[in-house]
């Protein structure tokens, strides 16, 4: 961020604070660690378990699946 952007609070459509390069780095370790939580938590689930683990969250949030 320039001077400007920090006194007048908004940035520009060409300025963005995307945080530092460890900041950005721990984010993408997150990301793919909870990515492989998913692939591999579904991929190797019980099929019946992860339908009505998707069908609690289906009522869960008021879908209507019936």
């Amino acid at each position: 961020m320039n001077m400007n952007t920090m006194q007048n609070g908004a940035a520009t459509a060409g300025e963005q604070d995307v945080g530092s390069v460890s900041e950005r780095l721990g984010s993408s370790i997150m990301l793919i660690a909870l990515g492989a939580v998913f692939v591999f938590g579904v991929g190797l689930a019980n099929t019946s378990m992860a339908h009505n683990a998707a069908h609690d969250t289906r009522h869960a949030i008021g879908f209507p699946c019936h």
